[in-house]
């Protein structure tokens, strides 16, 4: 009796189709049921990542899926997660550790041996859990990136598992997208493709009811399920396109206003989170050759590329308009390479994040930071030097910062401080990714910044909810239970019979 294929992959037909979203909430149906079910994403490319339990970095999605499924995120869940340093190339993170930087040819040439650690994670995760539930990566129809994929129908193929496709309605063009892609597919890649879920419908179904008819009856393809557009649910993002179309809650006033320049090179921009979803808070990204606008608080973010995005930031006159809040006595936040550029100067020897050098820092803080091949990376906790609030985060970085600002921390940790203070209260620096998430740490810091409500997200609690009432539409406009059947009973000869 062959074995019961154990593995489905949610497949999209373009970038944020919806596939993490499919997989989170898949996860908590599944587990609902007491299954053991693991999230697995083969190759990822983000600048937002988490730190796992066995002190590795892996994709953000695939860290709030082993949520989902009621696990501790772990590097096998995401094997290969690239973070672009330019728009040609990328460092290689490979079971949750750097291996270097490549650009995008040499990458390609490096997939076979990439595919080896994506399959040597596969085999573990098979081994402890029952379902896998896999995410695919952009479009499975990417025709020029086809020749060694590991990130869409190359993983598929090489497991052999059953795939569902994933389409955005709300976006237009839904049933090109879908025919579009299935046209490009080799056969044995259609054929492996069980059915098509549509995400993201407004309205009634009724009028959607013919095109669904034609569609199935063009593709020999079942359609799944039409999911609703939610549109105030929250779910961590791992790219920037959150930066464009993040819901933010009505406004009620008096509100704190904090701007974030939006860094050509941004990372870990849900550190935001807390701030962007706060009743009592204006947050505002700020990109390029926009007016800055006055603030009470300026946060400068996390960075792939810290001496590149300081660049950026005097080309956009922040330097200036930095130098300005403070003199009125804002509020100022440097968070990672936000806090590097705080400082006298950054020296990158080894040219880790581009051309090897030194840049003048802000000269907000008195400290130097270097980047060095070790990148640290640890989940940490303690509390903040103001008000003794409790912490929980993690540090990402290959920055190494010495200086006496450092003798002032802005956070006491279990194993070490972290961070630096101003003498003058005005300027907070911290490594901590996560820093506003603890309800406590967020109340401390934006009282600090002029806000008394004394209100603060629980952002936690939040996370949870929202998986459970994205897990709970699922159950109503998908069936979860034949889903289950039709992954542990996948045939490829069967369903290649049915689709002729």
């Amino acid at each position: 009796m062959p074995q019961t294929n154990k593995t489905l992959m949610i497949q999209g037909t373009t970038s944020d189709a919806g596939k993490s979203t499919v997989v989170t909430g898949l996860c908590r149906a599944l587990l609902r049921r007491g299954l053991r079910v693991a999230p697995f994403k083969p190759q990822n490319m983000a600048l937002n990542s988490a730190v796992t339990s066995d002190g590795g970095e892996i994709g953000r999605a695939q860290a709030v899926q082993a949520h989902a499924a009621g696990l501790e995120p772990h590097t096998d869940m995401n094997p290969v997660l690239l973070k672009p340093t330019t728009d040609q190339g990328a460092q290689i993170i490979l079971h949750g550790h750097a291996i270097g930087t490549m650009r995008a040819l040499e990458y390609h040439a490096y997939k076979p041996l990439a595919m080896q650690a994506v399959m040597s994670s596969y085999a573990r995760l098979t081994q402890r859990y029952e379902t896998i539930l896999v995410e695919g990566a952009g479009s499975p129809a990417e025709i020029n990136l086809r020749v060694n994929d590991i990130a869409n129908m190359g993983f598929a193929e090489a497991v052999d598992c059953p795939v569902i496709l994933v389409a955005d309605i709300d976006r237009g063009g839904v049933f090109a997208h879908i025919v579009g892609t299935l046209a490009l597919l080799s056969d044995s890649e259609r054929t492996r493709i069980i059915g098509v879920i549509i995400n993201r419908f407004r309205g009634d179904l009724a009028l959607l009811q013919p095109g669904l008819e034609w569609l199935e009856q063009e593709i020999h393809k079942p359609v799944l399920g039409v999911l609703p557009y939610l549109p105030n649910l929250y779910l961590e993002a791992e790219d920037s396109v959150a930066l464009r179309t993040a819901h933010t809650p009505p406004h009620t006033t008096p509100r704190l206003r904090v701007i974030v320049p939006a860094l050509p090179r941004i990372s870990n921009h849900t550190d935001f989170d807390a701030l962007r979803l706060h009743s009592r808070v204006n947050l505002q990204f700020t990109g390029a050759h926009t007016t800055i606008p006055d603030a009470d608080l300026i946060i400068l973010p996390g960075s792939k590329a810290v001496r590149q995005d300081l660049a950026w930031l005097r080309e956009n006159a922040w330097d200036r308009a930095i130098a300005r809040h403070l003199r009125y006595h804002g509020k100022l936040i440097g968070l990672c390479g936000g806090m590097q550029m705080l400082g006298r100067l950054i020296h990158d020897p080894h040219g880790l994040e581009g051309v090897a050098g030194s840049s003048p820092g802000l000269g907000l803080l008195d400290f130097e930071t270097t980047l060095e091949h070790a990148k640290q990376l640890r989940q940490v906790n303690g509390s903040l030097c103001l008000g003794a609030a409790p912490v929980q985060g993690y540090e990402i970085h290959m920055g190494v910062t010495r200086g006496p600002a450092l003798e002032f921390p802005a956070v006491r940790l279990a194993t070490h401080n972290d961070g630096a203070i101003s003498a003058d209260g005005q300027i907070i620096g911290s490594y901590i990714h996560g820093l506003f998430d603890h309800p406590e740490a967020c109340k401390a810091l934006l009282a600090w910044a002029g806000d008394t409500s004394g209100t603060a997200l629980d952002m936690a609690l939040l996370r949870d909810q929202h998986i459970d009432a994205l897990a709970d539409m699922l159950e109503q406009h998908l069936d979860i239970d034949a889903l289950i059947n039709s992954m542990r009973n996948f045939n490829l000869k069967k369903y290649a019979a049915i689709s002729a």
